[in-house]
């Protein structure tokens, strides 16, 4: 188990390592803000389909 651990240890500092080596350092900062901008809009999205879809799921009158 400890080598196990060992090793994940190790993994994980040698790609930290090559992502610090790239140029950009992995993503950028305008990549992560339209990405975050995409998936709030996402969210929106859902919320109004879900109020409408539940809204008129409510009005059917089973009576």
């Amino acid at each position: 188990m400890n080598a196990v651990l060992t090793y994940i240890a190790a993994e994980i500092r040698h790609r930290w390592e090559m992502v610090r080596a790239t140029k950009d350092g992995g993503y950028t900062t305008e990549a992560v803000v339209a990405t975050a901008v995409l998936v709030t809009l996402a969210i929106l999205a859902i919320g109004i389909i879900y109020a409408k879809v539940s809204g008129k799921a409510n009005s059917i009158n089973l009576g």
